[in-house]
């Protein structure tokens, strides 16, 4: 996951921002994109022109990746 904390609050995902599925933040100051790193293309890139072009800025971004656990316990949770 790619968070990227906002400059500005947004009140919702803009339309031109869709096609990534962006959750965001319940205080609106953080977006969220969920990417699989084994993909040949990230989406990341492409992200941040998109970004640039909604003129919506960060500040700061931070990724975290899942540990094998965490994929394993919602794999069988989306089974159940």
């Amino acid at each position: 996951q790619l968070t990227l904390l906002l400059q500005e609050p947004l009140s919702t995902v803009p339309a031109s921002l869709s096609a990534y599925d962006l959750a965001l933040s319940d205080d609106g100051t953080e977006l969220v994109y969920t990417y699989d790193t084994r993909g040949e293309r990230t989406g990341i890139t492409s992200l941040m022109t998109d970004l640039r072009d909604a003129d919506i800025r960060f500040r700061d971004l931070y990724t975290v990746q899942s540990s094998l656990e965490e994929i394993f316990v919602n794999l069988v949770r989306e089974r159940r």
